[in-house]
Parts: structure tokens; sequence; C-alpha cells
């Protein structure tokens, strides 16, 4: 269950980082970008920041759900289902209702959350499009995911 609402606030906290992304094409292949070591700390500390953010809010949700009397595991396994075309739940008339209130309230939150993260970027000397960038970059170049990891241990 901690795994879909993780995944869940990943999402959300990608988001922010996606969305100029989804405007613009990018290619395959990312290039290398410069990051000094005073950007990649700053880059840490608002991470550490969306992380406190996401547990904080991964609490909240879970009270949403158990809130309407529902197991979180329960809850878990029929949210997949309709995540995943190929996973398939029965419910009850009972669950689908509650399922659907709980969906249409943990929506209702996330732009709240959405404006949280990117205050927090916006605070930081990142712009949010250098915040993006950043975070791209994280994904898929090493040497920058061990500098990240040598400075988040600092």
């Amino acid at each position: 269950m901690k795994k879909f609402f993780s995944s869940l606030l990943f999402v959300v906290a990608l988001g922010t980082a996606s969305v100029s992304a989804q405007s613009t094409t990018m290619p395959q292949q990312q290039e290398k970008i410069e990051v000094s070591d005073a950007e990649l700390t700053q880059f840490a500390e608002v991470f550490q920041k969306m992380r406190m953010m996401n547990q904080e809010a991964q609490k909240e949700m879970m009270a949403v759900v158990q809130s309407e009397d529902f197991e979180l595991q329960r809850f878990n396994e029929i949210h997949q289902a309709n995540i995943d075309p190929e996973k398939e739940v029965e419910t009850t008339e009972a669950e689908d209702k509650k399922y659907k209130a709980i969906v249409t309230e943990l929506e209702e939150m996330q732009p709240a959350l959405q404006k949280k993260m990117e205050d927090v970027i916006s605070e930081s000397d990142l712009s949010m499009e250098r915040y993006q960038q950043l975070a791209m970059a994280l994904r898929t170049d090493a040497e920058l995911q061990q500098r990240l990891q040598q400075i988040m241990k600092s």
C-alpha cells in the first residue's frame, strides 16, 4: 500500500518537473549538462524538502482512505485494477462508491500539493526550468546521481 502512495506522490512530484517537458519534444538521448556543486546542493535541499512533504501527503492520503472505512490494501487492489487493464478485481457496489469518493478527494488534494512543491522550488536559488533539467538529467546520468548521493550523505 505504501508503494502505491509513494508512486502516486512520485507522480505528483514529477508532475511539476514534467509540466514543460510535455510541451516540448525531448530527444531520446539526453545531453550531459554541466551542474555545479552549489547547484546540486540546492537541488538536494529541495529534494529533501519534497521527500518530507511527500511523507506528510502520504499520511493525509491514507487518512482519507481510512476515513471512508476502506482498508488500505483493498483500496490499492481496486486502484491497481483501474490503472492496469491487465488486472481485474471484483468489487461490490459499495466499494465502487467508496473508491470513487476517495479518488475524487485525493484528486482535489493534488493542486495544493503541487503548489507546495512549486513553492519549495521557487524558494530555492533554482528556477523551475533548471530544477526540471536537473531532475531529467538525474534519471539517466549515473555520475550526477553519485554526486547527488554524496551531497545527501554529508
